[in-house]
């Protein structure tokens, strides 16, 4: 490994400790909300955005958190201006702007968003959700995958993570918009282990 590699491996895993405590704070404020007590790995970043590549944007991200999922879709060669993200908490939206101030962030709930232009109704080629759907009440959920599947287009796909044991989106939600979900990856390197799930229209 060069000289170059290994400062960049120690600049990502010291930005990684960097960021549990912020995360820890907000889980703490919000539990429900956040879900998870710290942020997402790189190996399930690389699993959630495997699919995804200068080709695919525009790509908007729900829940980004500290920017894990956000830095592996820059790393896949979206261009900043290719990509939204829609984030609730004000701790992690600060976060963003600070640590990505050339992509665009709307800060709200993505279940909020039905009269929000993000990139336009068929407009982008994927979402990228890091949203904790297990614990959210069903009618938010629809909210959120109604909303993800009117920006994006014809062939376009929504990859959600989670760390059950079936696809966070309940089947009757799936049925009613018309989708279907199948497992991509299983990614037990993640702390937790999680499954990513790619949903597409039937």
């Amino acid at each position: 490994m060069s000289t170059a590699a290994r400062r960049a491996e120690r600049d990502r895993a010291r930005a990684a400790r960097a960021d549990l405590l912020p995360f820890l704070k907000a889980w703490l404020a919000a539990p429900l909300r956040v879900a998870a007590i710290a942020p997402s790995g790189r190996a399930l970043a690389r699993a959630m955005t495997a699919e995804i590549g200068p080709e695919t944007g525009p790509v908007i991200e729900f829940g980004p958190g500290t920017g894990v999922f956000t830095q592996a879709i820059l790393d896949a060669g979206v261009p900043p201006e290719q990509l939204v993200m829609v984030e609730a908490g004000a701790s992690f939206a600060a976060l963003l702007r600070a640590r990505f101030p050339a992509v665009r962030l709307v800060e709200g709930s993505a279940g909020a968003l039905a009269d929000v232009p993000l990139f336009g109704p068929g407009a982008a080629g994927a979402v990228v959700s890091g949203l904790p759907l297990l614990s959210m009440p069903r009618p938010l959920v629809r909210a959120i995958i109604a909303k993800a599947f009117a920006e994006l287009r014809s062939g376009g796909a929504l990859f959600q993570f989670t760390y059950g044991y079936r696809c966070p989106v309940p089947d009757a939600i799936l049925g009613e918009i018309g989708l279907t979900a199948a497992r991509t990856a299983t990614v037990l390197a993640n702390a937790p282990p999680a499954s990513v799930y790619r949903i597409v229209r039937r």
